[in-house]
């Protein structure tokens, strides 16, 4: 699959990305993939092809263009343990700083954008994300009820918070797509699982949440030590069916 580097114009700036998609000459729909926290890299890049080659259109941006270009931070070829406190002690400032706002704005020019590109076909897409790009996905979806028609998080970040915009207290009342959550095993608690179960059920959408068993958290990032080839497989065998239900294509 061709993958193309993008500038995408936001009110804030302009957003890195790239995207992959069929090499056929026709519009495809579209998957806004958003990354893990550690951003755009060759992982991610691997992981829009394989998607693209389904069919879709594929759009991967930097959420931390505010920041500069990918990668914003200084990323080894493997992320182990040993460097991994490292990384996320410098991207933690990034994430905290990427508000609710911040995401709002950066989603209505993502959009704006696949609605102009000649590759890809009108109609609703999918918004999917793994680890903070879940709750990106998430927000994205409830912020564009009438667009999003598919929702995937993985590994996810935090999806139900004792904050007021806590991205589950938006479900109930704007959130219109299928949603399937592809959680590791200590990523939410019993009891949060229960509330976005309730509002996934208030919404009345259809929807999914999953405890992989035996995974880590990132365990679909292959560049990781949490990487889990059994996890990564039942990740792709979640996702290409609820797109399959989702998204048109001719």
């Amino acid at each position: 699959m061709p993958t193309t580097s993008l500038r995408i114009p936001t009110p804030d700036g302009v957003a890195d990305a790239f995207a992959a998609f069929p090499d056929d000459d026709r519009p495809h729909p579209a998957v806004l993939m958003y990354p893990d926290a550690f951003g755009l890299r060759p992982v991610l890049e691997e992981m829009a092809r394989e998607l693209a080659g389904h069919g879709y259109y594929v759009l991967v941006p930097n959420v931390f263009y505010r920041q500069g270009p990918a990668p914003v931070v200084d990323l080894p070829a493997h992320i182990g343990e040993e460097i991994r406190p490292k990384v996320i002690a410098q991207l933690m400032p990034l994430a905290q700083a990427h508000t609710t706002d911040r995401v709002l704005r950066d989603a209505d020019a993502y959009l704006a954008f696949l609605n102009g590109r000649p590759e890809v076909a009108a109609g609703p897409l999918a918004a999917i994300g793994y680890c903070m790009g879940a709750v990106l996905a998430m927000r994205t979806a409830t912020a564009h009820p009438g667009r999003v028609a598919a929702v995937a998080g993985f590994h996810p970040g935090f999806l139900v918070t004792e904050e007021p915009d806590s991205p589950h207290r938006l479900i109930p009342e704007h959130l219109a797509a299928e949603v399937h959550l592809g959680l590791a095993e200590k990523d939410m608690t019993p009891e949060a699982i229960a509330t976005i179960d309730e509002a996934f059920e208030a919404a009345g959408v259809g929807h999914s949440t999953e405890v992989y068993p035996g995974t880590i958290h990132g365990f679909t990032m292959a560049d990781t030590d949490a990487f889990d080839p059994a996890a990564f497989r039942r990740h792709w065998d979640r996702l290409i069916p609820l797109l399959g239900r989702t998204l048109p294509r001719d």
